[in-house]
């Protein structure tokens, strides 16, 4: 499993990253923008992620904004969202808006921070992931 880390706390990513190396190669970003260009780089080298965990509130581009990119990038290339990367919106704030915006640009699951790291793992199983 090919996974990108998307958050501007480098103790978030660092937990995330910890957990997720288990199931294979694991990259990071510090904001949606530069999600966008990994997830671009890594498309245009034919080795696509297989998992995006992507934080809600970042600097320079917020991740559903990120994420509506990404989804666009797989457009581009014929894959619609059904088939494309798998995508779990982390986030400290617990609000309907928030889980309502990130459903909207097309994410997979939605996990309020702490994350739990067994809850986490039940929803890489529910995505077919590991």
């Amino acid at each position: 499993m090919r996974t990108l880390v998307v958050d501007d706390d480098f103790t978030s990513r660092l937990f995330l990253q910890s957990i997720l190396s288990e199931y294979g190669e694991c990259h990071s970003a510090m904001n949606g923008k530069e999600s966008v260009a990994a997830f671009r780089v890594a498309q245009d080298c034919g080795q696509n992620y297989n998992l995006v965990c992507m934080d809600i509130t970042m600097p320079e581009m917020d991740g559903p904004t990120a994420v509506r990119e990404i989804r666009a990038l797989e457009e581009a290339e014929g894959t619609m969202s059904t088939n494309g990367v798998k995508i779990i919106m982390t986030t400290a704030i617990d609000d309907v808006k928030d889980v309502m915006d990130s459903f909207e640009s097309l994410c997979d699951v939605y996990l309020v921070k702490p994350i739990n790291k067994a809850k986490l793992i039940e929803k890489l199983r529910d995505l077919g992931l590991i």
